[in-house]
Parts: structure tokens; sequence; C-alpha cells
């Protein structure tokens, strides 16, 4: 076991394949009625987040013409823009996410690891305008992509896992499910959870894992299962997406516990419900890969590299690969 394993890591990819390129890239502010909040909308996008979500897909070519060689490569979730944000039940994103994972098939083959990201299954859009979950979606997303909903991978003493975090914080998400949708959710969260719990109940004492999951507002439900928090001295970093920027995830580490706003609508009560209990993500040792074209504010895009010992003699060595646009 001294040879030691390296592992590339992205997130966030958001690809626009042709069909989703032809809504535009306003596709979310045309939809707002109220021209105030369209306003703040259109500043929001245009200054701080990204102002054109649909034209990033040479960042993906740029990761593919730099990475290397690497003995493993975790996708962790967000594969299309989601524009009609009710996930791969739209075929437009669909098209995006088989484009995307296709490329990433291509190089890495069987030494890709994906991920669930809440793209792929869809979410009410910022303003609460539209969209949200959809069965179809996680149908389409395993029996025609091919994502696992729970992998496992061992490598020495270490092992990796993922967790499909829009499952197990589907109490947050209680308003972006259909009503009838919700029992077949509810089992398959249950049924996730069960192999989160059996696989880290299986851990031997010297093994050390790298967790994987997309959106951070899941870390609180594990840490409320007995058997996960028993186990977490051996998480020796949890690596989220979601967030898309370093500063992000500052800003969401300062305004940890707030208490939950209710009265501003879906988006805002979803997001200060992941920000009251964001004091928990210190548990799991969380470790931001951010989007490959970061945010507009920074344009502080990038992927991650991790050098690990299979003896875990020491801990995994992670370095942030800038990915200028």
């Amino acid at each position: 076991m001294s040879r030691r394993f390296t592992l590339a890591i992205l997130s966030d990819i958001h690809y626009a394949g042709p069909a989703e390129q032809t809504v535009g890239d306003d596709y979310e502010i045309r939809a707002i009625a109220n021209p105030l909040l369209r306003l703040l909308l259109r500043t929001y996008r245009r200054y701080i987040w990204l102002r054109y979500p649909l034209r990033q897909n040479g960042q993906l070519d740029r990761f593919l013409a730099e990475v290397g060689g690497v003995d493993y490569v975790i996708a962790n979730g967000d594969y299309s823009c989601n524009t009609a944000a009710i996930g791969l039940s739209d075929e437009a994103a669909m098209q995006s996410a088989r484009e995307c994972l296709g490329k990433l098939h291509q190089q890495f083959g069987d030494r890709l690891r994906a991920n669930f990201g809440d793209h792929e299954l869809g979410k009410l859009r910022l303003l609460g305008t539209r969209g949200g979950m959809r069965l179809h979606s996680w149908q389409r997303c395993v029996h025609e992509l091919g994502l696992q909903p729970f992998w496992r991978l061992e490598l020495g003493n270490y092992v990796l896992l993922s967790v499909v975090s829009s499952l197990v914080a589907l109490p947050v998400f209680g308003r972006d499910l259909l009503p009838e949708e919700r029992p077949a959710w509810d089992q398959l969260r249950a049924e996730h959870l069960a192999d989160l719990r059996t696989a880290f109940a299986a851990l031997h004492p010297r093994q050390r894992v790298l967790l994987f999951c997309h959106d951070p507002t899941a870390l609180p439900f594990l840490w409320r299962d007995e058997i996960v928090r028993g186990k977490l001295p051996q998480i020796e970093q949890t690596i989220i997406g979601h967030l898309h920027s370093n500063l992000i995830l500052k800003i969401s580490h300062l305004l940890a516990g707030l208490p939950v706003i209710r009265c501003l609508g879906h988006s805002v009560r979803r997001m200060s419900t992941a920000l009251n209990e964001a004091r928990l993500w210190r548990h799991f040792r969380v470790r931001l890969c951010p989007s490959l074209a970061g945010i507009e504010l920074l344009k502080d895009g990038g992927y991650l590299t991790a050098s690990l010992d299979p003896a875990a003699t020491e801990p995994t060595r992670f370095e942030l690969r800038r990915l200028p646009r």
C-alpha cells in the first residue's frame, strides 16, 4: 500500500447542451412578473453569481485538457443548467447531462464516479416561480444515465462514500415535491439512509472516510443519525459543491445559526433553514469543490486534486486548481 492514489474532483459543471442554450441566459429573469424583483435578480446574476450561465461549456473542456493522469475522477453533481427547473425529466436538461457525462466517461471510463446534485432532480427556482423535484428525473438518472444513488470506493484504508443530498435533506424540500409523489420520495430516502447506515456501521477503526455530498443542507440530517454520528471521527473530509465559491462558504459560516426566515418566499426559507443548522457542518470537516466557472464577482472557478496515502498514515493532501475564464 505504498503507492499514493490521486483523485480529481469537480462539481457544478452546469453544462448547457444545444436545447438549453436556445432558452437564453435571462431565462429565470423573464419568468418574473414583478419589475423590481426582475431588476434585483438581473443585478445579482450580472455582478455576483453568473452573468452568462449557459455559456460555460468551455470550462469542462479546459478541465479535460489539463487534468492529466489520475487514478479516479469524482464528479459531485449538477451536470446540466436545469433551465426548466424540473431536473432531467426535462428533455433539454437531459440532453445537457448526457453530453456532459458522456465527455467524462469518454476520457475516464470506469475511473469516473458520479454523484447526484440538486439539478439532476429539480428544485423550485430562486424566487419560487416554477419547478420542483420530479420522480421521473430520478428514474432517468438511474435507468438512462446510470447514476448510482449510493456508491462506495475502497482505496487501502480510505473509503470514499457518496450521499444524495436532496434525498437526505428531503424534509427541507417538501414544497418542491408533487403531493402524489411524496410517498415514493420518502421510500427512496429511507432506502438511501439504510445504505449509508450500513456503510458507516461496517467501517473498521483504522479506516478513514472521504464523504461526497453535493449540498451541505443534508449534513445536519446525517448528524442526527446515531450510527453516522458515532463514526464522525473517521470522516477526514466531506467534499461539498453547490455553493460555487469559497466566498459563499465563508459567508455561510458567518451566518450559521441564522433564524429561519418564513416571510420572504420559498427559496429564502429553504436557504435560511440550511444556515440555521450550518454550525453542524463543522463536525463533517467540510471542504468546498467550487464550480468550474466560479462566480461572476471573483471568477474563481476550478477543481480539486487530492493525493491520498492508502495506509492512511497521513491526511489526504488537497489542492485547488484554478480554471481562468
